[in-house]
């Protein structure tokens, strides 16, 4: 059969060894020319060597007859080396990798302890025992791995060793054996062998050299990446970089098993453009997580673990809750998703662009002269301010100002004035514009307008409902309610006061846009937090450059100030739907003012009822007047005729009820004649 190589049956009776040594000598040959096809992963091309072993297969080939007696001499010179290279060197590299492997596991348990420490019910001795254990875990997994690294590393100066020692001494033992002299070896031979002679002691003092400059790596090593040991180490030493557009590392991600139950599994992310990668331990390449484009995050409290952070991409359909290791890894992957998110990645210095945008956070906080040149400074060279802004046409209380240029910043804002950065029940506190009426604080609200009752609640009469998500970001007192600028310098106030304080935490709520309110109500206990009535709302305006921004001015009684009317502006972000919230609270604000005037036509046009009604009374009564006065001059014309014999001589007597009624109508008659 083709293919398969036979035993030969005619040589069973030549028990010969050899005939044994003889072929493998030959196969050594063999495989000694095969040599250069075989690929190594820490080895490179080495023309040397390889050459070399050509040229030792070529003298094998020539002294593979005389082989047959160097039974006893190859097993002291070529064998004993190659079994201790097996037993010794090839043990301690699968022995290092077991213990590599223990330490790596260890040192996975200590982080899984660390990670589900309370952020509550602190306790300080529990937390510096796992502190302690991680620490212990990640030195030991460091120092496993840097032996693990060195004995690789020597292994390839062994793995050379073992193959030219051997070769070494089995040539030296053939030339012994046989004292072949000058008639096999001749003088480039011999110094062929000793060239390979010296080159075997000059790779065993370049290892030498070489494990002893590794060693010393090692322990500065050991003394440098001390602090790295400490899963959050100090902040002071290791300050956050801010301007990163690429970020790597390991995060615990959260998934969700249930209603209420969820997993945490530890995987290595990395972003890639605008895109959050991830990649599980033994998988051989990394996987999309989400498209972080245009998407949001925040920090999150999420089961009582610490460094939490949740993305949501842009059009709210799919979230992460991730947890960092430290509080510098936390606020690293925030700030690079959020650079990320404003593609500063695609420009040609994204790093260099991301440390001016997070520096002109940081200096918008200082008052400039003027609000328009502290405007023109941040407006791109070339570019036109929008002749007009998105605002309510019924709902500014008066005209755009054309000296607002030249007002200082406390005309916009009043000064000291503290900002809110998350909206507080309204179990706890009543805010300003919220309804005050009974059973409204805390109510659970269906955002569609359907009551599961038999009593309907204010909002589901109205004709437009519209639900947004939006995060709330702040809210200040204003000075002024009659420009947009208003809006836009508190939007720079609080997102340079979010910038210099670390506050990352956004409370995230629906919006629902009706005609008589807007209400913010939570999404999961459809609780309403806060209502603001409609008519209050006299301003609004969405950021000129980021459409995600946008505001609005609430005029409510009491305050700050010493009038009874005060304004409060609210800033929130959307999801792409700025514009659209505006246009939205635009067109109910338009549906409130045409209810309102169909409201006021139709009372009077029932206030013209009622009086026609009332004029129809009287016509009534009037006519009724006149038709008694009639009646009672008549009864009087009867009365006053002369008495007449009638034709049978009888006179005709006048009753006592009668001349009653003549009295009577006399009586009308004056009243008559005196009207």
């Amino acid at each position: 059969m083709p293919g398969i190589d036979k035993l030969p049956i005619e040589e069973t009776l030549e028990d010969s060894p050899q005939n044994e040594l003889s072929a493998a000598t030959h196969l050594t040959s063999k495989l000694l020319k095969e040599y250069e096809k075989q690929h190594f992963p820490l080895g490179g091309d080495d023309e040397v060597m390889s050459s070399t072993l050509q040229q030792f297969s070529k003298v094998i080939d020539e002294l593979s007859s005389c082989h047959a007696v160097l039974s006893t001499q190859l097993a002291d010179a070529m064998m004993f080396p190659i079994s201790q290279f097996k037993e010794r060197d090839l043990k301690e590299i699968l022995t290092l990798k077991e213990v590599f492997q223990i330490a790596s596991n260890d040192h996975d348990a200590a982080i899984n302890r660390y990670s589900r420490l309370s952020k509550k019910r602190e306790n300080d001795k529990v937390k510096y025992e796992v502190t302690e254990d991680v620490y212990t875990s990640r030195k030991k997994q460091h120092q496993t791995m840097m032996h693990y690294f060195c004995t690789l590393n020597t292994l390839q100066y062994k793995k050379k060793i073992a193959l030219l020692e051997p070769l070494l001494g089995y040539m030296q033992a053939q030339i012994s054996f046989f004292k072949m002299g000058s008639e096999n070896l001749n003088e480039q031979l011999e110094e062929f062998l000793t060239n390979i002679g010296t080159s075997v002691q000059n790779v065993r003092r370049e290892m030498d050299s070489d494990i002893e400059t590794m060693q010393q790596t090692i322990e500065d090593l050991e003394v440098a990446s001390d602090p790295l040991y400490v899963p959050d180490p100090d902040p002071t030493k290791f300050p956050v970089n801010r301007n990163l557009t690429r970020k790597a590392g390991y995060l615990n991600a959260r998934n969700k098993t249930g209603l209420v139950s969820s997993t945490w599994d530890r995987q290595f992310f990395f972003t890639q453009g605008g895109n959050l990668m991830s990649q599980a331990r033994g998988d051989v390449a990394g996987g999309l997580a989400m498209d972080i484009d245009n998407c949001s995050v925040m920090a999150v409290d999420c089961e009582d673990r610490r460094y939490c952070f949740q993305i949501t991409s842009f059009d709210g359909k799919k979230s992460s809750i991730l947890q960092a290791e430290s509080k510098k890894d936390h606020e690293e992957w925030i700030c690079t998703i959020n650079n990320i998110s404003k593609q500063i990645y695609l420009s040609e210095n994204p790093e260099e662009i991301a440390a001016r945008v997070n520096q002109s956070a940081l200096e918008a906080v200082t008052p400039s002269p003027s609000f328009q040149q502290r405007h023109e400074s941040l407006r791109p060279a070339g570019q036109s301010r929008p002749p007009t802004a998105r605002t309510s046409s019924s709902g500014s209380l008066g005209s755009e100002s054309t000296n607002l240029a030249a007002l200082s910043l406390d005309s916009l804002v009043a000064p000291d004035t503290p900002i809110q950065f998350d909206i507080i029940s309204p179990v706890c506190e009543d805010q300003p514009g919220q309804a005050k009426g009974s059973g409204q604080g805390g109510r659970r609200t269906n955002p569609f307008g359907e009551s599961g009752g038999g009593t309907k609640s204010e909002t589901e009469d109205s004709i437009l409902h519209q639900l947004f998500i939006v995060r709330f970001l702040g809210s200040m007192e204003v000075k002024s309610d009659d420009n947009p600028d208003v809006v836009y310098e508190t939007m720079r106030q609080i997102l340079a006061a979010r910038a210099i304080h670390n506050i990352f935490r956004m409370t995230e709520s629906h919006l629902l846009v009706t005609c008589d309110c807007l209400k913010l109500i939570d999404p999961q206990t459809q609780v309403t937090r806060l209502t603001f009535p409609l008519p209050s709302v006299v301003l609004y305006a969405t950021h000129l450059e980021n459409k995600r921004l946008f505001g609005f001015v609430l005029r409510t009684s009491g305050g700050r100030s010493e009038s009874n009317l005060s304004s409060v502006c609210y800033i929130f972000e959307s999801n792409n739907e700025g514009e659209k919230i505006c246009d939205s609270v635009g067109l109910a604000k338009q549906i409130a003012l045409h209810a309102e005037l169909d409201r006021r036509a139709s009372e009077k046009q029932k206030e013209i009822e009622r009086v026609k009604e009332k004029q129809q009374k009287e016509l009534s009564k009037q006519k009724q007047i006149e038709k008694d006065l009639e009646e009672q001059s008549r009864l009087i014309a009867a009365s006053s005729r002369p008495n007449q014999a009638s034709s049978e001589g009888q006179f005709v007597v006048l009753s006592s009820s009668q001349s009653e009624e003549s009295d009577l109508g006399e009586e009308g008659k004056k009243r008559e004649s005196e009207a």
